[in-house]
């Protein structure tokens, strides 16, 4: 009887040691999948505006921030209204946009988590040398949009549904004037560059980002007419896309994206950027 008692005993601890030892290459083996898991979610789907991604600013950033956290980034860039509709339909990770309204609705549905407001520069209205419609020294955006229009002298829009074109209407609007349909105004339907381009070639009046402007190869042929009024400044803010709405979005990338671009190493790479060879920053920080 003791002999089968001792027997029972040993297989007894036998098979709780064998338990122990699968349960627990279970649990390690199930670790080390959701690691596994997890590193393989390292792209960040980033939709954004034309002018930050076009004058050259986010290629700048990109190589500090992917070396910084081990994120790729998968950028994406066209008028505001197009980068944050790539965010309602969960083709984006996270926003990085200029249209407060906008960018307000987008949460207010749902789709975004919180706008964080990274950075500005100012919108410019730049026109032929020797300014026919004589906006140079007004003190505002409305002024001249007023000028231009009594002026009958060519205006070109984007007429894209972008952030730009988003000011601009709103100027416009203000003034109780609807451009739309006006012989001096020529709607592209096209990006900042390709507007720009049009602009040069007429000889005509346009609204834009300082930005595109001094980065653009035929910013010669047009003169900066009027800039840093206070219905020209152009604020840019961030915003995470909500996972309720899209289970697949990166909301641990998208969060390490928005805290290294409001780190202080980013923030000092944002305002020297444009220095060198425009003469001042492109962009300012907002504090």
């Amino acid at each position: 009887m003791k002999n089968w008692m001792k027997k029972m005993s040993f297989w007894k601890s036998a098979l709780i040691v064998m338990l122990v030892a699968v349960l627990s290459g279970t649990m390690l083996i199930g670790c080390g999948a959701k690691k596994e898991e997890a590193k393989k979610n390292t792209k960040i789907r980033l939709s954004t505006t034309t002018s930050v991604n076009d004058s050259g600013l986010l290629p700048f950033l990109q190589g500090d921030f992917e070396k910084d956290t081990g994120y790729t980034l998968e950028i994406t860039s066209a008028g505001t209204g197009a980068a944050i509709e790539k965010g309602k339909t969960g083709d984006a990770d996270c926003l990085l946009v200029h249209a407060k309204s906008a960018e307000e609705e987008f949460i207010e549905e749902g789709y975004g988590v919180e706008r964080v407001v990274l950075m500005y520069n100012y919108f410019v209205i730049v026109g032929p040398e020797n300014d026919p419609a004589g906006i140079k020294g007004v003190s505002s955006a409305s002024e001249a949009f007023q000028k231009i229009k009594d002026s009958g002298c060519s205006f070109v829009s984007r007429g894209d549904d972008s952030g730009t074109n988003k000011a601009e209407l709103k100027i416009w609007d203000s003034l109780g004037i609807d451009p739309d349909g006006q012989d001096w105004y020529i709607s592209t339907g096209q990006g900042m560059g390709a507007s720009i381009n049009v602009a040069s070639e007429k000889q005509a009046y346009i609204f834009t980002d300082k930005a595109s402007y001094l980065s653009h190869s035929l910013k010669d042929s047009l003169a900066l007419l009027l800039e840093e009024s206070d219905d020209l400044k152009n604020t840019y803010s961030m915003i995470a896309v909500n996972k309720e709405k899209w289970p697949d979005t990166n909301t641990e990338g998208a969060s390490e994206f928005i805290k290294w671009m409001k780190s202080d190493k980013a923030k000092d790479l944002i305002t020297s950027y444009g220095k060198e060879e425009y003469g001042q920053p492109l962009f300012y920080i907002d504090q």
